[in-house]
């Protein structure tokens, strides 16, 4: 509000008029609000008397007097501008933020709506079996390899952008990012997990996508991929890292879908 009301008072002094030094060839000025050369003649509103008068033009530095008028209207109009375009940058930082969802998860840009993305279920699989992963109370490990997956070979989700953006409000200062997933059958890998004997300090291994990614509020990003993407299968993960709490949202891309 404090920058849009400055930008309006600008605008207001460049509209009415503001102090204006009308310098005169002895090196002295006199404030005035404007003046008209009339023949011989300058004519000028006094901001000291608050009156019209009159002085010879001889006695006026004309060049001096509309170089600094100029230039000054210059710089009034370009921080009106600045304070105007920064004004209009946090309108819509403010109605960006509105449009996502106040619950931690995924949402999708689907033109002017957007689209929540579900939670998928993501399973621990080692050699002594398959165990869901719950974000709050990940399941007990062992010292080896695992993989995270989700079953089936193919998400439900389908888009055909091959550059989705997303909207990811997150639980807690996490890691996230794209990943590519490695088929498997009958699954999807998010992740290889080796899993360090003793400590059981989790290294996690991904296919990460490059994307951009901007911080729109505490704890919400936009992210999209940097180059298009490959037709595949896909999601979006975020994690704490060494800790095993993954939480999936996956995708597809298609081309000419």
């Amino acid at each position: 509000m404090f920058r849009l009301f400055a930008a309006l008072l600008l605008s207001a002094v460049l509209a009415f008029g503001a102090s204006i030094k009308l310098y005169l060839k002895d090196g002295t000025y006199q404030l005035v609000r404007e003046y008209q050369v009339n023949g011989d003649r300058v004519r000028f509103y006094s901001v000291e008397r608050s009156d019209w008068e009159e002085i010879p033009v001889d006695l006026v530095d004309l060049k001096r007097t509309e170089s600094e008028r100029q230039a000054e209207e210059a710089v009034i109009k370009k921080d009106a501008a600045e304070l105007a375009a920064e004004d209009k940058f946090e309108r819509e930082q403010r109605e960006e933020i509105e449009r996502v969802p106040q619950e931690p998860g995924l949402y999708m840009v689907d033109g002017a709506a957007m689209k929540t993305i579900e939670l998928a279920e993501s399973k621990i699989v080692s050699n002594k079996g398959r165990s869901v992963l719950k974000v709050l109370s990940p399941v007990p490990v062992v010292s080896g390899k695992s993989t995270v997956e989700l079953d089936g070979e193919h998400s439900k989700n389908v888009f055909s952008n091959p550059r989705p953006e997303f909207y990811i409000r997150l639980a807690d200062e996490d890691r996230f990012g794209i990943v590519r997933l490695q088929p498997k059958k009958g699954a999807r890998i998010v992740q290889n997990w080796t899993i360090v004997p003793i400590t059981k300090e989790i290294v996690e291994d991904e296919k990460d996508v490059p994307i951009f990614r901007k911080q729109v509020d505490s704890n919400l990003y936009k992210i999209w991929p940097e180059q298009p993407l490959e037709p595949g299968e896909y999601a979006v993960v975020e994690f704490t890292e060494g800790k095993g709490n993954v939480r999936t949202w996956d995708f597809a891309y298609r081309k000419g879908r």
